[in-house]
């Protein structure tokens, strides 16, 4: 079974289903008293910065480290600040000729995101364990392949013209968190694609990578890192003492323990640099223990540089782009640590929000911040459009349920965000949506919003959305279940990929829904497709599932598990087709047995009149009309 696949159940299996009674209707409310602003200031020298920062770093360490990180941060010598990129102009790429393709499931439409597999319609690029990949989509024949050197850790790609561009967290797979210790470095690899693949430029900087986005040429890298310090392990019973001999070693830390380093290999040649003092902005609160930074490449570039680096002093987990704007956004929950001496603060689950303007191959600038309160599901709880951010975030107590155990009352809400000078400051709000329960699901489109909560059953909101300071819920379905993605499919109709669960919220298999939400007052469930035992990796993650508008195809990866200890699971990409009041299953695609056993679909995509489906094993190509298969291509 792959990692994917045991992280997609173990999350399932994590999250509560019980003892939720149903919620009633959400009544659109006047917007709330704003959040104190949430401003970022830049440091005029490097002496400013180390003062804030050992402040705020000795501030935030306990007794046993660093909130969500603890001991194992090394410190490195310092590197003297440094940046060696030449700035290159945005090229615009023209269309390469060839069959009609598909392109990556993408939030927005104009920032493609990374994935494990690409293509230009000519040629399917593939990364996986470390090796690139390519095959002509024509022939059906490898044409290249590569070791990046970077085996064992996760990887994506992007891709433009004859460059693609590698992304890797790291060796200890840094992406989850930034701060599990030492050794995890993200690596940004340009690879030329125009004869035999060849790593032009490679690029290591420090923590994990968090996540990407690409408009034409331009793509905007965000890592995350912490600072270099040894705590010392020392005194181990007495924690007034622990904690004094912590703080003692921030207070002696130089700012080269708090920079983030990188270095840079092109033609056999290192640069190597930090980012500078005048590079760095912190917010109104931070803890100083994390760092974002945002870095700009060009794939039309011939090489790559430093990356033009823009840092701020905060925490972020989630990534949110358009063609025009860059979105950090950061659970602040681990300010809640409480050590000996410091002032106990009530618990308060809320979310940072920072905003950065793209233009062209410029670093990103600063625009504003904001701070809602609670937790966003994923990236798709945001949304920019026309001039506002719209945000849906869960809040949930910090008592449980009497009798359960499980978390106690939880609420729902939507708030539209403007900004006004460097704040992100609300203007509307519609909350109480699925009290009890929890946001798993959201999908925006133009002026309307989607929202699919859950704890038993899946209520399925949808919002008004076109006055941003007075956004109402204009309609609501309970069914049993819930959609854990939302695809628009045209003509007022979503698609929900997730799980049928009884009454009683007890999960039965995979899921998918066809809703008609063109009437707002009175969203519909038209049809349902149930696969009992069946999980798909398109729950959690979007970039799995397929939608091809020009033949009406949704590929669903699935694995059906055999219920009561049964057989061993059933690995096929499913075909759905979807008609105006229907989903019709044509057929199922099976890969060849290999060792055994039949591989795990984790991706599919059309070029021309093919249809390619990709697992950890290679690629097959099939009739997309027939579904016949007609080539395989192992790795």
């Amino acid at each position: 079974m792959s990692r994917r696949k045991l992280l997609g159940l173990a999350l399932a299996a994590a999250i509560p289903l019980a003892g939720c009674t149903a919620a009633p209707a959400p009544k659109p409310a006047p917007a709330s008293v704003p959040a104190p602003p949430l401003r970022l200031v830049a440091f005029d020298t490097c002496e400013h910065l180390l003062t804030d920062l050992r402040k705020a770093t000795a501030e935030a360490v306990g007794p046993w480290g660093f909130p969500g990180i603890g001991y194992g941060i090394a410190m490195s010598d310092g590197i003297p600040p440094g940046d060696a990129r030449n700035s290159v102009d945005a090229q615009k790429v023209a269309p390469v000729p060839g069959p009609a393709f598909s392109g990556t499931n993408n939030h927005e439409a104009d920032a493609d995101e990374p994935d494990i597999v690409k293509t230009d319609g000519r040629r399917i690029v593939t990364v996986q364990d470390g090796t690139l990949r390519v095959i002509d989509a024509a022939t059906h024949k490898r044409t290249g392949k590569i070791d990046l050197g970077v085996r064992g850790a996760p990887s994506n790609l992007l891709l433009s013209g004859d460059h693609a561009l590698v992304l890797t967290s790291g060796g200890l797979g840094g992406v989850v968190d930034a701060r599990i210790g030492v050794g995890a470095e993200p690596e940004v690899l340009l690879v030329d694609l125009s004869g035999a693949p060849k790593v032009v430029s490679r690029f290591t900087g420090e923590g994990s990578l968090l996540d990407a986005r690409q408009t034409g040429t331009i793509a905007r890298v965000v890592l995350k890192s912490a600072p270099r310090i040894t705590l010392p392990q020392s005194n181990w019973q007495d924690e007034q003492k622990r904690l004094a001999a912590n703080r003692k070693a921030v207070a002696k830390s130089p700012i080269e323990a708090w920079l983030p380093t990188w270095s840079v290999t092109t033609n056999g040649v290192t640069t190597r640099g930090s980012v500078g003092c005048d590079r760095v902005s912190r917010p109104t609160a931070y803890s100083g223990t994390s760092l974002l930074t945002v870095l700009t490449f060009d794939l039309a570039a011939p090489a790559l540089g430093a990356g033009d680096p823009v840092t701020i002093a905060a925490d972020a987990d989630t990534v949110y782009g358009t063609g025009s704007s860059l979105y950090l956004a950061g659970d602040q929950r681990w300010r809640l640590g409480v050590w000996p001496g410091r002032v106990v603060e009530p618990v308060a689950e809320k979310t940072d929000l920072y905003r950065f303007d793209l233009a062209g191959a410029a670093r990103p600038a600063y625009a504003a911040s904001g701070t809602v309160p609670g937790n966003l599901v994923n990236q798709y709880a945001l949304s920019e459009y026309d001039g506002h951010l719209r945000v849906a975030t869960t809040t949930t107590t910090s008592t449980t349920t009497p009798g359960t155990g499980l978390p106690g009352a939880t609420s729902s809400a939507i708030r539209v965000l403007t900004q006004q000078g460097g704040d992100l400051q609300q203007t509307g709000i519609v909350n109480g949506l699925g009290k009890g329960e929890r946001i798993y699901s959201v999908r925006f489109i133009g002026p309307r919003g989607y929202v699919v909560t859950f704890r038993q059953t899946d209520p399925l909101y949808t919002v008004d959305l076109s006055d941003p300071a007075r956004p109402t819920v204009t309609g609501a379905l309970k069914i049993n279940g819930y959609s854990a993605h939302l695809q628009p499919v045209g003509d007022g109709r979503l698609v929900g990929i997730g799980q049928d669960a009884t009454a009683q919220g007890m999960r039965q298999g995979t899921q998918v829904s066809l809703f008609d939400v063109s009437n707002p007052a009175d969203p519909r469930r038209l049809a349902q497709h149930i696969v009992e035992g069946g999980q798909s990796e398109a729950e959690w993650d979007p970039h799995a599932l397929l939608w091809w508008p020009a033949t009406q195809l949704l590929v669903v990866p699935m694995t059906q598990f055999g219920l009561g200890g049964g057989p061993r699971p059933k690995d096929t990409a499913m075909a759905l087709r979807v008609t105006g009041t229907g989903l019709t299953e044509v057929g199922a695609i099976k890969q060849p047995v290999v060792s055994g056993a039949v591989p795990t679909v984790r991706r599919t995509l059309v070029v021309g009149d093919t249809l390619w489906t990709m697992s950890d094993y290679g690629l097959q190509a099939s009739n997309l009309s027939t579904l016949d298969a007609q080539a395989w291509v192992p790795n």
